[in-house]
């Protein structure tokens, strides 16, 4: 598996990405925002968590635009792997890979603990590791974490079941309690919580490694 993780003034979880995907086996590549192009052969791109360009205007709003963005849509709408993680998530609403938005927290607040996760689907190489329904903890950091799109939004989402993860617990006021979405080709996930930080036992948990594992499985035999 060939992966790249792009990097934005700001990013802080492009490391911690860039290890998640090496630990599953993959050769990883860093490419700054501002490389036109991604390097060639990748399978999947890693859009990462963090606070990209002090999220001025609206969190992911200014590196949508950065020219390495173009590069991603293109990797995306040519059948490629996209993965985007809290503000990787709030950058993929923001080029249009994925529907809907990410506004501010409901409590007004920033939240950052473990939280308990549903799988909804594992029909998705992203979630193929698990079970629906399985429960899994993964760690949340984020101000702008409420998911938010329209009625017909939501029931296109839940009709081709392309809602990977809920909230147990809603921390944020997500609608839905939505944590998860998947494109329409189920190859690009973005979710507010971070599977990368639940990789290692000694950071507190190992929930998110079936997620990496299951989803190189999936790019070697796809």
């Amino acid at each position: 598996m060939k992966a790249a993780v792009i990097v934005f003034p700001g990013s802080n979880c492009d490391r911690d990405m860039a290890v998640a995907f090496e630990r599953a086996g993959a050769d990883v590549t860093m490419v700054w925002h501002k490389d036109t192009a991604l390097p060639e052969g990748l399978d999947i791109v890693g859009v990462p968590g963090g606070f990209s360009f002090g999220d001025y205007l609206r969190c992911g709003a200014i590196a949508a635009k950065s020219p390495i963005s173009a590069s991603l849509v293109r990797h995306a709408e040519r059948g490629g792997y996209v993965l985007g993680v809290c503000n990787g998530f709030q950058v993929l609403t923001e080029t249009g890979l994925l529907p809907g938005a990410l506004m501010r927290n409901a409590n007004l607040k920033f939240i950052c603990r473990p939280v308990d996760l549903k799988v909804e689907t594992s029909a998705s190489d992203f979630t193929s590791g698990y079970n629906a329904g399985d429960v899994i903890s993964v760690p949340v950091a984020h101000h702008d974490g409420n998911y938010t799109i329209d009625e017909d939004g939501l029931a296109k989402l839940r009709g081709e079941d392309r809602v990977a993860f809920t909230y147990a617990a809603n921390p944020n006021g997500s609608v839905g309690d939505i944590a998860g979405v998947l494109s329409e080709n189920r190859r690009v996930l973005g979710m507010m919580p971070h599977p990368e930080r639940a990789v290692d036992a000694m950071h507190g948990g190992t929930d998110g490694v079936a997620m990496f594992r299951s989803l190189a499985q999936g790019l070697v035999t796809a």
